[in-house]
């Protein structure tokens, strides 16, 4: 009877996951400051149209800094771009920038300043610091995108549940660590060739297509963890990692989907890529090694659950990932 009041809630908790989620979770405001000539700005931020940031959100230009003219608005796919041009008295360095109506959101802000004669910077800003003071020193702007980057791919791979859910239940499929270091391994290597090919132009596939396949292949790992039996190997348990690299392949689009609507900042794309591919990584890695202690520690304090909440989890999984298939068919 515990048994299955354990199970019953392990369902109910994953029902009550985000059903809505995107393989493009990590949507963050994108507000980039460029100097044209001595003095003369132009400022261009970009927010989701869907979002209330988008609908409300306004930019806290530095104080040295005033608007000429009408700000100018447009759309472009599911973003609102607004363009600004500013005239500024004196550096920027030590003033400060932000994004009224932030802390109201649950997304954040990166904001990119290109000066002619400063090093470029970029700095994030979150709900709970909404305006951040411009470097006084030029040095460290390489660190400081390196840095950015690496945080948003980790927060990506935790808050794209659709990833996360494919490398979750890849671990409850496969038996022993180093298979699963190796499958793992595999949707790595696979993921990174599309996410780069992407984003440097050489790739393209439609975005909804892809977001739906993303989860048939969620389902078919759900499906596969539901019938696999201790006497017999099914396909994804004699050769996961090739299943892992094939569908790791789609889920670098829903990367690099994600990736494009952050922005790249202009002159560090290779840099930015390659951190935000190292946070997806290190996030990656540590749902993996929390879902391996999670299912070991069920195993040795209750090893008669262990199965039933391997089997639990997978419908949680298939049917969540259903709902996002359907979603995406009729979107």
């Amino acid at each position: 009877m515990n048994r299955w009041f354990a199970v019953l809630w392990i369902c109910l908790g994953l029902a009550l996951c985000p059903t809505s989620a995107h393989a493009d979770e990590l949507r963050p405001a994108y507000i980039e400051m460029t100097e044209q000539s001595p003095g003369q700005w132009s400022l261009l931020w970009k927010a989701s149209a869907n979002s209330r940031l988008g609908q409300t959100g306004e930019v806290t230009i530095p104080e040295n800094c005033e608007v000429e003219g009408e700000p100018q608005r447009e759309y472009s796919g599911s973003n609102i771009l607004t363009r600004l041009s500013l005239r500024c008295a004196g550096p920027l360095q030590g003033q400060t920038i932000g994004l009224k109506g932030l802390e109201l959101s649950t997304t954040d802000a990166l904001a990119r300043i290109a000066s002619i004669d400063a090093a470029m910077q970029t700095v994030r800003l979150t709900p709970d610091q909404p305006a951040a003071i411009l470097a006084l020193a030029t040095a460290g702007a390489v660190s400081n995108i390196a840095a950015t980057y690496t945080i948003l791919g980790f927060e990506h791979i935790l808050l794209g549940f659709d990833h996360l859910f494919f490398v979750l239940a890849l671990v409850l499929l496969l038996k022993g660590g180093w298979l699963v270091a190796k499958t793992v391994t595999a949707f790595t290597i696979a993921h990174s060739l599309t996410l780069a090919g992407t984003t440097l132009g050489l790739l393209s596939l439609p975005s909804q297509p892809v977001e739906a396949v993303i989860a048939l292949s969620i389902i078919f790992l759900a499906v596969e963890v539901v019938k696999a039996k201790p006497d017999g190997l099914r396909l994804s348990e004699r050769f996961p990692w090739v299943v892992a690299f094939l569908f790791g392949l789609l889920h670098g689009f829903g990367f690099a989907g994600a990736l494009a609507e952050i922005g790249l900042p202009e002159g560090d794309v290779p840099l930015a890529l390659l951190t935000f591919n190292l946070g997806v990584e290190i996030g990656q890695l540590a749902i993996v090694a929390a879902a391996l202690a999670a299912l070991y520690g069920i195993g040795k304090v209750r090893g008669h659950w262990l199965q039933p909440t391997k089997t639990a989890m997978a419908y949680g999984i298939g049917i969540i990932a259903t709902y996002w298939f359907v979603e995406r068919m009729v979107a």
